[in-house]
């Protein structure tokens, strides 16, 4: 069957923000993923102008909220290395800005997180949304 769109839920992690003092970082709202088999995080990047800006992505679980850790490579589908953006010696739409990565977590943890820091104090604008998918009771809601 074709229908995905009664088979997930997508939900807003990080609102559009920029992000850009050296080393600061903005971590993504609580996911609770009870009812659901996993969570895929897909980060929404800009038009990043500076050749030297990383981004790099941080995947944290917990069974509170209170105590999040990083998650092991395992348990997470892709990488947090893909889902980040390296330096480029140019900046090219669609690859190196403009881009959309992502990173899906299948451990067994019920909240999830993703804190993504840059290297750069020029501001670059990013999003990040978490689609909860594997609904143990479909279908879900819209919206």
């Amino acid at each position: 069957m074709r229908d995905l769109h009664n088979a997930v839920v997508a939900q807003v992690a990080v609102a559009a923000i920029t992000v850009g003092t050296t080393g600061t970082g903005r971590s993504s709202k609580i996911i609770d993923s009870a009812g659901y088999g996993g969570v895929e995080y897909v980060v929404n990047y800009g038009t990043v102008t500076a050749t030297n800006a990383v981004f790099t992505v941080t995947l944290k679980e917990g069974d509170v909220t209170g105590t999040m850790t990083s998650v092991a490579d395992a348990d997470m589908l892709g990488t947090e290395l893909l889902a980040g953006l390296a330096a480029a010696s140019t900046r090219t739409s669609g690859v190196s800005k403009n881009v959309v990565k992502r990173v899906g977590y299948k451990g067994a943890k019920r909240y999830t997180s993703l804190d993504i820091k840059s290297t750069i104090t020029a501001g670059t604008p990013i999003a990040i949304s978490a689609v909860l998918h594997t609904p143990m009771v479909a279908p879900t809601t819209n919206p």
